[in-house]
Parts: C-alpha cells; structure tokens; sequence
C-alpha cells in the first residue's frame, strides 16, 4: 500500500496522466475527423480472441453459459461490419489477458489493459497502416503542443516522427537478428517502423498469391520500448476460416456464433489493429516500466492490491 500511495501522490503521475488525457483527446478528434465510428466495449461474451500464445483463461459461468471476460474485440470488429451502414469503427477497450509471471520484467506487459481497437471495412494493409501512422504523428504533435511542462518534468525528450513508417519482414528480421529482432530493431530505431509477414491468430489473412505469407503487421516504438500495435487484414471466408482452425488445433465450437456468420457469408473483408494506450503513454513519456504509467496498473504474477 505504501508504494501505491506513493505513486498516486507523486508529480510525474500527475504528469502522466494529463499526457495521456490529451493524447486520447487527440485519438477521439482524429477518428471523428474521418468519420470513424465508436462503439462502447463488449466485456463478456461467449467468443473471445484465442491469442497466439498460452495464457490463463478467465471465464466465468452465468446461468448455465460459459462466458469470456475480453481479451480483445476482434470478432466483435469484425461483426460489427456486417452492417450495409457501417464501415469505419472504433473502441476503446479493456481487455484481460492473464499472461504468465515471466512476462512482467519485459517492462511492456499489463493483465488489465485498454487499446484503441479499429477496424476498416473492404479497406487492405496499406491504407489501415498509412492512417495509423497519421494518429501516431498527430497524437504526438498534440502531446507537444499541450504537455511540455509535462513533458519537461518527465525528462522526455519526444519528436514528430517524418514517416512514412520503415517496413521490415519478420523473416528476413527473423534470419538476420534471431528470436529477439523486434526488440533488436526497436533499440536501433529513432522513429516507429512496422513489422509484417508474421504467423499468428486463424482470422490473420493468408496472402493469396503468395501462401504461407501472411497479410498482417506491429507497429513498433523505437528506443527499445516494442510493440506499439498489432493487426492485420482480416480472413472471413467460412472455409478458410476452418483450415486454419483446424492446423492450429483449435475448437469451432468456441468459437460458434461467429463461424455461423461466416458460413452464411455474412462477414466482409476487412483490416484492423489494436493500438495499447498504457504502452502508448509509457512511449509518450519515456517510462521504462508500464507499471508505473497509471494507477491501478497489474503486472503478471504481482499481487493486486486495487
């Protein structure tokens, strides 16, 4: 408890928090400039993410019904563009992911975190990526424009980054770097760079000239702080869908609502992301461990104590 107080009382919290005020505020106008509509969050649902990689489940039974808390919205994106009448959406959502202990010294993890979740339909890679980098420039100028008292008491040293955004394949970063080359690059880069081509969840779209290369991507910070957002063009053809479920092993029936609007062709092409705000304040701000960016943060396999 001391070393809550502690934190909810200083001056660089304060500071970080009117930060990431005001870069939210400049998230929300941007997307009401484009005409980006925001839906609120879905925090249960009997469909979840399934993430690439293991975590534990937090599920709960209600009346007979096995429900997920979010991990994150990405069929619900998806679903939300069967609408004739939308095509553009946004969310700001909390998301759970019970990640393993290891994970809390890479300074970047949280179990209870929100992200700016968009997705555009019947748009590809390229024009999600370049509005992307359009929100990272324009968030960041707003943050120096408004913050730099902030900005000065954190001791950051924070630029507009030029763009357009450098691009690297996984596989050729994977042969030249090893395991660790999306950290690697990030400490060797002064602005953010993408990463594509990378295997992960069944709903990543496969590049159809070119199987076996996948049409997704991470936006990266540079200065060792990482992953910034992770997303990519979206699979929805019901066949498809169920190859890629089955060679990863995973079960339809989890997964059964959404697959039913697949099989009725009812899910539409689409490219997306997820943009994590604490990992966007602790770039804005330079703080090195995300737990110290907000006031009720919890790191995997630390005790919550709020």
């Amino acid at each position: 408890m001391e070393k809550f107080l502690e934190k909810l009382k200083s001056k660089e919290m304060a500071a970080r928090l009117r930060i990431q005020s005001s870069a939210l505020k400049a998230i929300h106008d941007h997307m009401h400039l484009f005409g980006v509509i925001q839906l609120v969050p879905v925090l249960l649902s009997p469909i979840t993410d399934p993430l690439c990689h293991s975590v534990f489940e937090a599920d709960i039974a209600y009346y007979g019904q096995q429900l997920a808390l979010t991990k994150s919205m990405i069929m619900h994106k998806q679903i939300s563009l069967v609408s004739p009448y939308t095509d553009k959406i946004y969310i700001v959502s909390p998301n759970i992911r019970l990640e393993k202990a290891e994970l809390a010294s890479t300074g970047r993890h949280l179990i209870d975190f929100s992200q700016v979740d968009v997705e555009f339909k019947g748009k590809g890679r390229g024009e999600f990526m370049g509005f992307t980098e359009e929100i990272m420039k324009h968030t960041i100028k707003r943050v120096l424009e408004e913050c730099g008292a902030e900005l000065e008491l954190l001791r950051r040293e924070l630029k507009t980054p030029k763009g357009p955004f450098k691009k690297y394949d996984s596989r050729e970063m994977l042969e030249r770097f090893g395991e660790g080359y999306e950290q690697a690059l990030s400490f060797e880069s002064s602005e953010p760079f993408w990463i594509t081509n990378i295997k992960r969840e069944f709903y990543d779209r496969e590049d159809p000239g070119c199987p076996g290369k996948y049409l997704n991507y991470d936006l990266v910070y540079p200065e060792g702080f990482g992953e910034a957002l992770s997303g990519g063009e979206r699979d929805w053809e019901y066949g498809v869908l169920m190859r890629k479920m089955e060679e990863r092993g995973q079960s339809p029936g989890s997964f059964a609502p959404y697959l039913e609007l697949a099989k009725r062709g009812e899910l539409k092409p689409s490219a997306g992301g997820g943009l994590g705000v604490e990992r966007l304040v602790r770039y804005l701000t330079g703080t090195r461990d995300i737990g110290d960016v907000g006031l009720f943060t919890k790191k995997p396999g630390e005790k919550v104590v709020l």
